[in-house]
């Protein structure tokens, strides 16, 4: 048998209990404090100068004067080059804009800035000529001007192949010919990027992006779209007859739009996931609150083992969602091109805001259902992010296919 030791065994005390946190700050590794402190500023920025009017612009949709002032802040050009008259930073710093901007308790403003920012701006940059970043980028960083983009037409959604938009050269300009429908920032803005068809033989070499100034002779803007949610956005259908722009407007390689375009998605559905999760938390915390206040049979409906392992669900799944969307990011900042990890997020990401958000109106019960307490606004705006940059059903496709199915 082994000796007894020679002095007692340690046993641990009180003081060295090691108990969790769980009101702990957490701070993923991807943010530094810099970023900690531009998150602080966003959300002060959201509660206080734009969350009250949210109702009144569900009404009436946001003004211009929210990109103007956003301007003046610096927050339009977070992660965009200095020289343009951006901030330089990160590309987390886009996520920390995305995940703030909820706290103005307005998915459709949130999205008509993502549009600007996020899925405008980037392909001028990055395809761009020096010209068109100095015409359009600098005016749009400091919100002098209003970006949109123009993918979707009304017979060709998630099928952009099937894009019947057509641009014929004539002499040194193109002339345009088709429609747009469901575009962000329809009305307001000052250019679009349309996608368009140039050579209908080529197959996905056929495509090319023209920046196509809004006030342009035969850009018509034919109706404001009536909307399920996101009320407060301003939605089109645009109709382009006979529209003439010089060649000059090709933005990029001609015959390489589809590409172009495709490499734009990409920070589109990563960014729509990072806003799904914020939105997604959002949700839960105004509903804890109304738990801890609710009673019903005599005690807190939040202390019923139901309602209680409802949140424990909805915690799960936000905390899964949030750390595979800050991977993906983290992998996106370091030069990788992970598509099928950014598909992964987008299609994860915003089915479970739609399943949080519709768990939320539950546990509310009638109260959910009522404009007041801002839940049934989160599952209507919520709702989209499973159609728009690509439908739940194109992600499952992506996902399948990279892995040679």
């Amino acid at each position: 048998m082994p000796s007894a030791p020679s002095t007692p065994t340690e046993r641990p005390t009180s003081s060295k209990v090691i108990k969790p946190d769980f009101e702990a700050k957490k701070q993923h590794f991807i943010f530094t404090d810099e970023h900690q402190q531009l998150r602080e500023t966003i959300r002060s920025f959201a509660t206080k100068e734009l969350a009250p009017h949210a109702e009144e612009w569900e009404e009436t949709t946001f003004p211009n004067w929210v990109f103007q002032r956003m301007g003046e802040l610096g927050f339009l050009g977070l992660d965009k080059p200095e020289q343009y008259g951006g901030q330089g930073g990160d590309y987390y710093t886009s996520l920390v804009l995305a995940e703030e901007l909820v706290h103005a308790h307005s998915g459709s403003m949130s999205m008509g800035v993502s549009v600007h920012t996020d899925m405008a701006m980037p392909p001028i940059l990055a395809f761009g000529s020096e010209e068109q970043k100095q015409q359009w980028v600098v005016p749009a960083i400091k919100g002098e001007k209003i970006l949109s983009l123009g993918i979707t037409e009304p017979d060709a959604g998630s099928d952009v192949a099937n894009i019947r938009t057509r641009a014929v050269r004539e002499g040194d300009d193109y002339v345009i010919n088709g429609s747009k429908t469901y575009i962000t920032n329809g009305h307001r803005a000052d250019v679009i990027i349309l996608v368009a068809k140039t050579d209908p033989d080529a197959g996905y070499d056929g495509f090319t992006l023209f920046l196509v100034p809004m006030d342009a002779p035969g850009v018509i803007k034919e109706k404001k779209l009536e909307k399920l949610g996101m009320h407060a956005s301003d939605t089109a259908l645009l109709a382009f007859d006979n529209v003439r722009v010089p060649a000059d407007s090709v933005l990029g390689e001609v015959g390489k739009g589809f590409y172009h375009i495709m490499w734009e998605l990409q920070g589109e559905r990563l960014i729509t996931s990072a806003g799904s999760v914020a939105v997604a938390q959002l949700c839960f915390d105004l509903t804890l609150k109304y738990a801890k206040e609710r009673t019903a049979f005599g005690r807190q409906i939040g202390k019923f083992q139901v309602i209680r392992h409802k949140f424990a669900d909805m915690a799960t799944k936000i905390e899964a969602a949030r750390q595979l969307v800050y991977a993906t990011a983290w992998r996106f900042q370091n030069g990788e091109y992970p598509v099928r990890e950014i598909s992964m997020s987008k299609v994860y990401a915003s089915r479970m805001a739609v399943e949080v958000a519709d768990e939320c109106i539950q546990i509310h019960g009638g109260a959910g259902y009522m404009r007041e307490y801002g839940v049934e606004r989160i599952w209507r705006d919520m709702r989209l992010n499973r159609i728009g940059a690509g439908t739940d059903e194109i992600m499952y496709e992506v996902i399948g296919r990279s892995y040679g199915l």
